[in-house]
């Protein structure tokens, strides 16, 4: 197996085409409570992207679970972090309009995903059509509260400001567009992530 990522929270191993996932051991937590709280979200983040897939998010086919472990598809492709500064106007248009209309749908369902960056939407190119997975939930879980969706979008705003500067203005409104359009509580998120964004400039 080859490690391709190793996180804070679990080590990421690419095998036969599949993409094992397994969440690290806590030293510093009592082993009991650790193995709970790794369970817990191993469990939590498989349903997400299930439940995200059954919405028609093209989310990573999962193969099995485990205690610890998920086992998933590979999906061979770009992360958008590498290709939307240098994408002509058609595909960075077509990749924006997506991640709108993904985070609207999570957000409708209640879904709030906790790791909005453009490192964790992948463009996969099939035949003459490019599609555009969402990966890693690990951080996710479900949620009711205006200021959870709000937090989920402003880390969104954030990813693109310090990642995709030059672009910034142009995409974050194509995304807010398509936002506004797939969700009917979007302006209320939207005002909530505007007050969380002044919270912390004075801080």
């Amino acid at each position: 197996m080859k490690i391709i990522q190793r996180g804070a929270e679990a080590i990421i191993y690419l095998y036969k085409n599949k993409i094992i996932k397994d969440r690290i051991k806590k030293n510093y937590r009592i082993e009991r409570l650790d193995e709970l709280i790794r369970k817990r979200r191993t469990k939590t983040e498989a349903k997400l992207l299930r439940d995200a897939r059954s919405l028609g998010i093209p989310t990573p086919q999962i193969y099995e679970t485990g205690k610890f472990r998920i086992e998933m598809e590979f999906i061979n492709g770009y992360k958008v972090k590498d290709i939307l500064n240098s994408a002509d106007m058609k595909v960075r248009k077509h990749i924006c309009g997506q991640i709108g209309r993904y985070v609207a749908t999570l957000h409708s369902f209640d879904i709030v995903h906790g790791d909005l960056t453009t490192s964790n939407f992948i463009l996969k190119k099939c035949a003459a059509k490019s599609e555009l997975y969402l990966i890693d939930f690990g951080l996710g879980f479900y949620s009711k509260r205006i200021e959870d969706k709000a937090t989920d979008a402003h880390l969104l705003y954030l990813a693109l400001r310090s990642t995709h500067f030059s672009i910034f203005e142009h995409v974050w409104k194509l995304i807010l567009n398509a936002y506004k359009r797939n969700y009917e509580d979007a302006e209320k998120i939207i005002k909530e992530a505007k007050k969380i964004e002044k919270r912390g400039r004075y801080r």
